[in-house]
């Protein structure tokens, strides 16, 4: 009996966990929802984004300035197609404003994921970027690498706001104009790609747990019945020398 037990046990927590994936299935969904209602909206200037973080992720906006490269720096560890790299974080000050934002210009390959030439991939000053909106941490700690201050490992709001000469907004803006990798020569980094809006492993997940869960269930009725037929077995050869006095 200790084995039905341990069985039914085994049973219902790889139910738990089923249901556990679904609930995350049907997060991601309504994650997936949001997003794809975000990124296909209607792409407004950045300056008609809220301030709220939150609220503006993901939302595709515009936004025309002048980039200051002077003070653009590289955001360590970042892979493209299994490829060490950096992003390039540039400030655009954007016209007509006393402010900047931050533009995620994309990817560019760095053999130890830290270490790039950044005066190579400046593109034109005066530009038009459009994009999608992404939050930044507000924490300032550890923001700065301890080997070269223009290369950050986090992008941390409160640090970036203290170190530029000019405000800056507190959303980072993904440019997204092209997907290509530069040609040898070009000075545009590689523009990273919208999020992916697939489903993730989460009902596959929950298919298994609840396979898991049948198969304890069967093991712990076959482990009764070979007790039962055990049961019998010896009682009938209990019975059987009585019978042949």
């Amino acid at each position: 009996m200790a084995f039905v037990v341990f069985a039914l046990v085994v049973a219902a927590g790889c139910v738990r966990l089923g249901f556990w994936q679904l609930h995350r299935l049907g997060e991601r969904r309504a994650l997936n929802a949001m997003l794809a209602a975000r990124l296909g909206g209607t792409i407004v200037p950045v300056r008609d984004i809220a301030r709220d973080s939150s609220s503006a992720a993901f939302r595709r906006v515009t936004a025309s300035g002048t980039y200051d490269f002077a003070n653009e720096f590289a955001l360590a560890s970042r892979t493209r197609q299994g490829s060490p790299g950096v992003n390039i974080i540039t400030p655009l000050r954007i016209a007509g404003t006393d402010t900047a934002v931050l533009v995620n210009r994309g990817w560019v390959y760095a053999p130890d994921a830290m270490t790039v030439d950044l005066p190579r991939w400046r593109e034109a000053d005066v530009a038009t970027v459009t994009g999608y909106v992404t939050a930044m941490e507000p924490t300032a700690a550890n923001a700065v690498s301890a080997t070269d201050a223009r290369v950050l490992r986090h992008l941390y709001r409160d640090s970036l706001a203290a170190r530029l000469p000019y405000p800056i907004v507190p959303f980072l803006l993904v440019a997204t104009d092209t997907s290509r990798v530069a040609a040898a020569g070009d000075s545009t980094p590689a523009r990273l790609l919208a999020p992916t809006l697939d489903e993730g492993p989460h009902l596959g997940y929950a298919i298994q747990w609840f396979a898991f869960a049948l198969i304890a269930v069967v093991g712990a009725v076959v482990g009764v019945r070979a007790d039962r037929r055990g049961l019998w077995s010896r009682r009938a050869t209990a019975i059987a020398p009585r019978a042949q006095r």
